[in-house]
């Protein structure tokens, strides 16, 4: 007995965070609220309360399932995305940027509606605002590490690398998640990797990869 009551608190546990991610794609996470998601699950605000103090900590623990997707660890443990972007950059070279771009962006449609949600929510509530800042910012830690374990680029100027490459894909992805895509999606992902190369890449000819002035 103990086993089966197990069981179904976790199917209506599991009922809830899927009701809502529906919910939050379809309506937005502002326009969805407790009443909603515990109607359209088929019981009561009442329950919804017995597993989710609050619309955020249920948030929270769609942003622990994306987590998952990813196969990422907490913000305290990073994952091994990270690993694996770390040894992108520090080779430098555009071939390995514009591959794992191409595989990221192949993740795209099973985390979207995990992502614009996430976003959304972290616009009202600033504990989700604050967590996804602290996952944004492992990412650019990955590319500063790469950077410093190439020993590329001044120490001062690699985080802001970072920052700028990977707020190119935010935006990108973020764009993409709510527009499809607006070009031909090899061409769009060559310019960013173009881009990526000239802010992570190994120089070629002169700083940050371009030619020295007046040489070209």
């Amino acid at each position: 007995m103990a086993g089966l009551r197990a069981a179904q608190k976790e199917m209506t546990r599991r009922l809830l965070l899927s009701t809502a991610l529906e919910l939050f794609e379809a309506r937005g996470y502002a326009g969805t609220t407790v009443d909603d998601i515990a109607k359209a699950a088929g019981t009561t605000r009442v329950t919804f309360y017995a597993y989710f103090p609050s619309r955020a900590a249920l948030m929270r623990a769609l942003v622990a399932e994306l987590d998952e997707l990813l196969e990422r660890g907490s913000p305290a443990e990073p994952g091994p995305a990270s690993p694996a972007l770390v040894a992108v950059v520090r080779a430098g070279r555009r071939t390995g940027f514009e591959a794992w771009l191409r595989d990221t962006s192949r993740r795209w449609p099973r985390i979207r509606p995990y992502v614009l949600a996430a976003h959304e929510a972290a616009v009202v509530e600033p504990e989700l605002r604050e967590l996804v800042d602290r996952w944004f910012d492992e990412v650019v830690s990955a590319v500063e590490a790469g950077l410093a374990q190439a020993g590329r680029f001044d120490p001062d100027s690699r985080r802001l690398r970072g920052f700028l490459a990977l707020t190119q894909l935010d935006q990108l992805a973020r764009r993409w998640m709510r527009h499809g895509w607006e070009t031909d999606p090899a061409t769009a992902l060559g310019l960013l990797a173009d881009s990526w190369e000239f802010l992570l890449g190994e120089p070629r000819d002169g700083p940050a990869g371009r030619p020295p002035p007046g040489t070209a």
